[in-house]
């Protein structure tokens, strides 16, 4: 059913109907799965404070590990997407190996501009309320055409980031990615936006999820694929305010 389509990736239309209705009381609910978000927010915060310090006091040095837990939760996602039913499991594990990825690029940011993870922490926050607040008002309305809208540009996102890093293999560079230049930060804006609204498509889905009643391991994914969304926002926002950082 289109009902459940999202553009997130790892909230996919089937991920609800394939497992039909449920009617027991151990079923999906919405304070289940911010109940969950919260322990794997818990998780990835922790773990990127650990990869701060560690990095910062010289305990670890160089890219091995930041590179390792990238691939590792990259590869955890791809298992997800296909095996939800895991995602008690493995949505603490992605928590934890994003974390570390998250800790290591805020570090290098910050190093480079002094403050600016908080700004980026705290615009992440203030526009995570704000969309939620949107959407519980019915502001933006989740129709079919919207979640189209959000999908196609979401995958256009991704596609360019893929191409930017195919051609940089081959040492051309793609100047919007990182550019502080007009376009490039119109581009940023541009991401930051597609990112939160992101957000509102992944409130629907995880409501309607519940309205469904579908499995109680679904809180865990549907936490997990919000996490994925607010982890995109929080890494785009830092991106932006380092272009403009960049241009004093």
């Amino acid at each position: 059913m289109a009902l459940f389509k999202s553009s997130n990736p790892t909230l996919s239309e089937n991920t609800f109907t394939r497992f039909g209705d449920y009617s027991t009381s151990e079923s999906m609910t919405i304070q289940g799965t911010v109940n969950k978000m919260g322990i794997l927010l818990f998780f990835l915060i922790s773990s990127a404070s650990i990869t701060w310090y560690a990095i910062a006091s010289g305990l670890l040095t160089g890219f091995a590990v930041p590179i390792i837990c990238g691939i590792g939760a990259f590869v955890v996602a791809i298992v997800l997407a296909f095996k939800p039913n895991l995602a008690g499991t493995l949505a603490p594990v992605y928590a934890i190996l994003k974390g570390s990825v998250v800790g290591f690029i805020s570090l290098v940011y910050n190093s480079m501009y002094n403050g600016i993870v908080g700004q980026a922490l705290g615009l992440t926050i203030c526009v995570f309320v704000a969309l939620l607040i949107i959407y519980k008002l019915r502001i933006i309305k989740v129709t079919e055409n919207f979640k189209l809208m959000i999908a196609a540009a979401t995958m256009g996102i991704a596609l360019f980031y893929l191409l930017s890093l195919v051609l940089s293999m081959f040492n051309v560079s793609v100047p919007l990615i990182n550019s502080n230049g007009t376009f490039g930060i119109l581009f940023s804006v541009f991401v930051v936006a597609i990112a939160a609204l992101n957000l509102v498509v992944d409130f629907d889905f995880i409501e309607q999820g519940a309205e469904r009643r579908a499995p109680k391991y679904m809180e865990w994914y549907g936490a997990f694929g919000l996490l994925v969304t607010l982890v995109w926002l929080y890494l785009e926002i830092l991106r932006l305010l380092s272009k403009l950082n960049s241009r004093d």
